[in-house]
């Protein structure tokens, strides 16, 4: 038996901060983690794998449409699929081997099996049980499918067989036009499938801000993907080496079919809370199979913590990780704590889609007296030499206070642009404090002082 002051269930993003955290915070730390590697959902089967794809997909895009505008003659490369594969990997292998040896540097034990907490203050592994006065839960998310679905992750798959197909499909049918569903749709547009996404509602990337969300239809159906919007799937089934999806039109019933090589189900993700054994603790969970948590992220069982996607909120590794710092300190005694309102997200499709803080849509809901600041990237000197013009930067602000409410991002390094209205946002900042900072030219990032300039007497550029 081995006695720890903190045992942590789950090595991803949420799981391996909160246990390097704990580590650095003086805490006897473990974080226990069933796969063969430490990373969890996010390193091997999500976020890393799927971006080294975009990457590499994008880089073919690039030599196809662009290079010979820029006098970069010669044949566009082949698909070697295999060795793309193999590179994914290799990323993949790469991220999990650095935790490993954060782990050993931190002196973290790496509790390797399958765990389960048969009462309070001890983690089952095994035949092995571990004693520790403080036991968070960072078990994750699974893929959710939806009734009449039979996934086999070779011909109906998940973001997980999607990563792993034996060959790029001549057809594949997306379900959900989610994050997940639209970038590793736009992999396989770019390795030269037909993509068709198919979606409950009327608009992708729901919860959006609706301008974002035309704009970025537009640009992906420009790419080759065609969306079918308002179908309500009833079926998707493997016959033979395809598959045949049934859906329902929802503004007039109709039912229409349609095949596939591939069919990705992409109608998002579930807590992962499988085997831990938290029903006969009595911990509480809410109807959506989430662990219920205070502000402290604390069950109501004495000693055990929940953060990540094992419980309320967003299902982005970020904020797990921000759960988890902010856990590690209130075991440790001090005050962590979460921004709830400045968590970003992104979308790693290209161009980028990127947005932290409230829509205009959920603005106007609250009766918000606000501004409007946009730019679009069409004004934007670097953004044109790099054939990146497509898109805009959009900043929301009190009308009366000038305080940054939201802003919503779609064009190159999105993701990144987004950061410094985070950090102004958790500083409190005026849209003038954004537009009065001296931005380099020429950067992508003008754009968003140019959004900032609107907010007041107007842009430069536009």
């Amino acid at each position: 038996m081995s006695n720890y002051d903190v045992i942590v269930i789950g090595s991803g993003p949420g799981g391996y901060v909160c246990a390097i955290r704990c580590a650095q915070l003086g805490l006897k730390t473990a974080c226990v983690e069933g796969r063969e590697t430490l990373g969890g959902t996010c390193l091997n089967i999500g976020c890393i794998p799927s971006k080294a794809l975009l990457h590499a997909s994008h880089q073919l895009h690039e030599a196809e449409h662009n290079f010979a505008k820029m006098g970069l003659k010669g044949k566009a490369p082949s698909v070697d699929w295999k060795q793309m594969l193999t590179y994914k990997d290799e990323v993949i292998a790469q991220n999990t081997s650095g935790i490993e040896f954060l782990f050993k540097k931190n002196k973290i034990d790496w509790i390797k099996g399958w765990a389960s907490v048969p009462e309070t203050g001890k983690v089952k592994v095994g035949d092995d049980i571990h004693e520790a006065k403080h036991i968070v839960i960072a078990s994750g998310s699974e893929p959710s499918s939806l009734p009449g679905i039979e996934i086999d992750e070779k011909v109906i798959v998940t973001s997980t067989g999607a990563l792993e197909l034996p060959k790029v499909p001549k057809k594949l049918v997306v379900i959900g036009a989610g994050v997940i569903g639209l970038e590793l749709g736009s992999v396989y547009a770019r390795l030269g499938a037909e993509v068709q996404v198919i979606e409950f509602l009327d608009a992708i990337t729901p919860g959006m801000d609706a301008e974002v969300q035309r704009q970025f239809q537009r640009l992906l159906t420009k790419q080759g993907l065609s969306f079918t919007l308002g179908a309500a799937v009833q079926s998707a089934q493997k016959k033979g080496a395809k598959a045949k999806v049934v859906y329902k039109l929802r503004k007039d019933d109709s039912e229409h079919t349609v095949d596939a090589d591939v069919v990705l189900v992409a109608t998002g993700r579930k807590p992962f809370t499988d085997g831990l054994g938290l029903d006969a603790l009595g911990v509480e969970m809410s109807e959506r199979g989430q662990v219920k948590t205070d502000a402290h992220w604390a069950t109501n069982v004495k000693g055990i913590y929940a953060i990540g996607d094992a419980i309320t909120g967003p299902m982005l590794a970020h904020k797990a990780e921000d759960e988890g710092m902010a856990v590690a300190e209130v075991i440790a005694g001090q005050k962590g704590h979460v921004n709830y309102d400045v968590i970003p997200g992104v979308i790693y499709t290209h161009p980028e889609v990127a947005n932290v803080g409230l829509t205009e849509e959920q603005l106007k809901q609250a009766g918000r007296n606000y501004k409007v600041g946009k730019f679009s990237f069409m004004g934007n000197g670097r953004a044109k030499a790099n054939f990146a013009a497509d898109g805009f930067v959009k900043i929301l602000a009190d009308k009366d206070t000038d305080r940054i409410l939201g802003a919503h991002i779609i064009g190159p390094m999105a993701g990144d642009l987004i950061h410094e209205i985070c950090v102004a946002m958790e500083f409190g900042a005026a849209a003038e404090d954004l537009a009065r900072t001296c931005h380099a030219h020429p950067t992508y990032s003008e754009a968003v002082r140019e959004a900032a300039l609107a907010c007041g007497d107007g842009p430069i550029h536009s």
